[in-house]
């Protein structure tokens, strides 16, 4: 399929579509053929053709295998038609609230020449794609105009017999970052290719080798779902056979298929904006970096805490402009602001913002964290005081929670203070960086609390789980404190549910309640060493806040920081790091003295 393009992509793709509804076809005819030999025989029967005893019992054995196999083929296919394929979680936007934006879609798809999309939802990605949701189990797509909008007329190549209302056409979904950093020109050059899919999906035999496939993915996911009882164990068992030999039959076909197709809405794209679409490209990447960046570094500790930052699009932009003015090779990038961005072809684009930024906290991280999983929104300006601070006190009071829980560390009677972490991670003279061998770690107390299966319950336990040839190397005491916090943080996170829900947003959110949440998890869990690192940054941010004047702060594209003098403090996470790798306090307390931070008093929790 390499260089196939325009026609000869509508061809290879419309001759794909037959190949999966031939396995369709076959398939079909092996559950009839019980019953056409059961025919032969009645009608042999009939004629006295097949008469005696032997030919009776034969029609008495054929027509129950007939029927039996009947049943079971009308079953699968009624399972297969109506089950609900997977349906990827956006937010929709109804035409009332972007009419410019659907204006412009449907002025590219005129321009394309294919049939416009039948609706346009929003997705916190930096993506855009066109879903099919025209399956029976999901209902047509809803629409805000009064009357059906006409699709332009036959596409060259395609079947006469293709459907001329919007309605069958597939939901365009569209990355939220395009449409607050990109300008609306370059927004129309990026769709071109994307709505030009349209066209081929229009078409009833890829349309129906489309359902087709997906009917059977969804099918194959229900008979996951078994249940306890065994005839239902083995009814599912059965459907998930013989939806995966389908499936398998039909893969190569439906994997060329959509090639097919879209090396065909490529080629139709490139009469449309080509020009723009080549510099459009850059902002694609540039987007999706600056998306990442504030994802992981921004949004990530705020969802932690159950706070969701509500203009996650708008702050996508901020990060974007900081990084143009850090990086001299961006410097053209900031002129672009000047032209209009693509939000504003939405009529409210900072309730559109909210509800996507609540999807984005949804998907990526799930539940939040706490006794009560609430989710609660945070704007920007209010995000230094209510995330960053909120953040490092809490860090800092479970670190002094997990240092008091230690065997022979009492609890400290001038309150919480760095000074003790430091006096506690500073290790013996003459051994820094020491481990603790397997045999010298004592044993846990039998009074110990539980944790859920798949985490230390105690401190002593998770060293147990330290692997001695870690290259990330933490002194003996730092690997007791940093077992214990880990053992801390699971329990806290053990009763909290995934999937909870948030209400009180202006759009529609049925379309959110996906089940076991996140679908697509940032990080992978934090490491023991990494928790460690970042509680005792908390406590040393803490004590710079208390004692020296300091303030919490965001920096767009690293997160949290602490602000001295108005400064952001770069240099602490090298000091950090030479106190719990190698138990020398020195450099941290030498910049402590430097930045007028006092150590020994106590530092404000909570």
């Amino acid at each position: 399929m390499t260089g196939i393009g325009g026609e000869a992509g509508a061809r290879a793709a419309r001759s794909r579509a037959l190949a999966v509804l031939r396995v369709r076809g076959r398939a079909l005819g092996v559950a009839l053929l019980p019953a056409a030999a059961e025919v032969i025989l009645l009608t042999g029967g009939a004629t006295g053709q097949f008469a005696g005893p032997g030919w009776d019992l034969a029609r008495w054995i054929v027509g129950g295998f007939a029927l039996v196999v009947l049943l079971a083929a009308a079953g699968i296919a009624l399972v297969v038609a109506r089950a609900r394929p997977a349906e990827t979680p956006t937010v929709p936007v109804p035409e009332r609230a972007a009419p410019d934006l659907y204006r412009l879609v449907r002025d590219l798809a005129e321009r394309l020449d294919v049939p416009a999309p039948s609706a346009i939802a929003l997705t916190p990605d930096c993506d855009s794609w066109l879903e099919e949701r025209t399956h029976p189990a999901h209902g047509p797509p809803a629409r805000e105009t009064a009357a059906p909008a006409e699709v332009p007329g036959p596409v060259p190549g395609d079947d006469p017999r293709a459907p001329r209302r919007a309605e069958t056409a597939p939901v365009l979904v569209i990355g939220s970052p395009f449409l607050w950093w990109m300008r609306v020109a370059e927004l129309r050059a990026v769709l071109a290719p994307v709505v030009a899919g349209t066209g081929p999906s229009a078409h009833p035999d890829i349309a129906a080798a489309r359902r087709f496939v997906r009917g059977l993915d969804a099918a194959v996911a229900v008979s996951a779902t078994s249940g306890r009882c065994p005839l239902t164990r083995g009814v599912c068992g059965a459907l998930g056979w013989m939806a995966r030999l389908l499936l398998r039959a039909c893969r190569e076909h439906a994997v060329l298929m959509e090639r097919g197709v879209a090396a065909a809405a490529a080629e139709r794209a490139q009469a449309v904006d080509y020009g723009p679409r080549i510099v459009a490209q850059e902002q694609v990447g540039l987007a999706y970096a600056g998306w990442d960046r504030l994802l992981t570094k921004v949004a990530l500790p705020a969802w932690r805490m159950g706070r969701w930052p509500s203009r996650l699009d708008a702050g996508v932009v901020a990060a974007l402009t900081e990084l143009s003015r850090r990086d001299r090779l961006a410097e053209g990038f900031t002129s672009r602001l000047g032209e209009r961005p693509a939000c504003d072809l939405l009529e409210e684009p900072g309730v559109a913002d909210e509800a996507v930024s609540l999807l984005a906290a949804r998907l990526f991280h799930g539940a939040p964290a706490g006794p009560v999983p609430q989710w609660s929104p945070v704007d920007w300006h209010a995000y230094p005081e209510e995330v960053v601070d909120r953040t490092w006190r809490a860090e800092a009071a479970r670190l002094h929670r997990v240092l008091d829980a230690l065997p022979d560390r009492p609890p400290a009677p001038g309150g919480a203070t760095l000074a003790r972490v430091l006096d506690h991670l500073a290790a013996p003279p003459g051994v820094p960086g020491r481990r603790m061998p397997d045999a010298e770690a004592p044993t846990a107390p039998a009074d110990a609390p539980t944790a859920p299966a798949d985490a230390p319950t105690t401190p002593v336990d998770a060293l147990a789980h330290t692997d001695p040839d870690d290259p990330d190397p933490t002194t003996e005491r730092g690997s007791a404190l940093a077992a214990g916090l880990s053992a801390e943080l699971a329990r806290e996170e053990s009763g909290v549910p995934h999937g909870a829900t948030a209400s009180g947003l202006g759009w529609d959110s049925s379309s959110w309640d996906d089940g076991a949440l996140p679908l697509f998890p940032l990080q992978p869990p934090r490491t023991a060493r990494e928790l460690l690192v970042a509680h005792v940054t908390a406590m040393v941010c803490c004590a710079a806040v208390d004692s020296a004047g300091a303030a919490p702060g965001l920096d767009w594209l690293d997160g949290p920081t602490l602000l001295l003098g108005g400064k952001r403090a770069a240099d602490l996470q090298p000091r950090v790091l030479t106190l719990i790798e190698e138990g020398d306090p020195a450099p941290l307390r030498d910049w402590l003295a430097a930045a007028g931070i006092r150590p020994e008093k106590p530092v404000r929790l909570g």
